[in-house]
């Protein structure tokens, strides 16, 4: 971080302190504003963590997530006294405002110093202090390392820890993808010396799931999965009667994506589901295939180069046939050997 003395000049005061981060909080979008959380209290602020929206239920064991404020859950209000009196705003694992969906006009309107703490792609303009590094894995990471730079490492106690090692494992997909780099595996490392249990924080997110959620699974791979051999491409649509069918609850259709892209020969992979107000998309990729860029350039999103989001306005077959249509154009760049086919 540029400024450090200066930041570290900011957190020796103590101060009434908004920690916020995206939709749908994730592990390391939960797992960071926890940690930083329980890390600012240490220090005597006066902290709140604010969510966006609910988040998966094999969340619900992180220290302090009973505590955390979930906006769309009634709490406008409060959410919006909170942020009017904060003098510090952290924006944890996001880019954009419009990522905090309604908070977002709250957090730009604030009068607060605002930090951001992330790792996505073309960060927008808004926050005097940034941590920022489209290289680390995760947001856990930078924040771990922001706090040992901070001198504070002795700090981190064994509910941080898994918190932040939560967030690393799962954003490295269990420390298999390209971004599990020898820092990772030494933060890693680090974080079970400061008491973090590396196979409870597994059991707890990857085997918890619920009956219905498996049933939802079975039926997702055997019926609404789709594969584009010619383009190695493959998709899954879900419907909103498919949601309803099997009780789908936040969190259910998290990872679903990463088996259409673990098929043999698939380069990228997408998950189209219709919620009530929009159609969401969940893109995968290996390789140099940009999704970020596809989703940027077609889906009004974006995130990583191999993980990113979008969202269409269209009816779920209308967006499935457009998703089809253009991975058609790419099919070159997905499968080369067509060029010769073609020559």
């Amino acid at each position: 971080m540029q400024n450090l003395s200066a930041f570290k000049t900011l957190l020796h005061k103590p101060a009434r302190v908004v920690v916020t981060t995206h939709q749908k909080p994730d592990a390391d979008a939960l797992g960071s504003s926890l940690a930083l959380s329980a890390y600012l209290q240490k220090l005597d602020h006066t902290v709140s963590v604010i969510s966006p929206t609910d988040y998966p239920d094999f969340l619900s064991w992180m220290k302090g997530e009973d505590s955390v404020i979930d906006f769309e859950d009634g709490n406008e209000e409060l959410s919006k006294k909170l942020i009017n009196e904060a003098e510090i705003i952290f924006c944890l694992d996001f880019s954009s405002l419009s990522r905090i969906n309604g908070l977002g006009d709250m957090v730009a309107k604030s009068t607060a110093i605002k930090v951001v703490i992330d790792h996505h792609l073309e960060p927008e303009d808004f926050a005097n202090y940034i941590e920022w590094d489209t290289a680390a894995s995760a947001t856990a990471e930078l924040l771990y390392d922001l706090i040992v730079d901070l001198g504070d490492g002795h700090l981190i106690d064994k509910h941080i820890a898994e918190c932040l090692y939560a967030g690393i494992m799962t954003d490295t997909g269990s420390f298999r993808h390209p971004n599990t780099t020898q820092n990772v595996l030494k933060i890693a490392a680090e974080l079970i010396g400061h008491g973090a249990d590396a196979a409870m924080v597994a059991k707890l997110i990857y085997d918890n799931n619920s009956i219905e959620r498996l049933r939802f699974l079975g039926f997702s791979l055997s019926e609404r999965l789709k594969t584009l051999k010619e383009y190695n491409a493959a998709y899954i649509s879900i419907s909103k009667e498919d949601l309803k069918k099997f009780n789908s609850k936040t969190g259910d259709t998290e990872g679903l994506v990463n088996y259409a892209l673990s098929i043999k020969g698939i380069k990228v992979a997408a998950l189209i589901i219709d919620r009530d107000d929009e159609i969401k998309l969940s893109f995968r990729s290996v390789g140099d295939f940009s999704v970020n860029d596809f989703a940027r350039n077609h889906f009004n999103g974006g995130g990583h180069k191999n993980a990113a989001g979008g969202v269409s306005s269209l009816s779920l077959q209308d967006t499935v046939e457009k998703f089809e249509k253009l991975i058609e154009k790419y099919k070159y760049e997905l499968n080369p050997k067509l060029k010769k086919v073609n020559a």
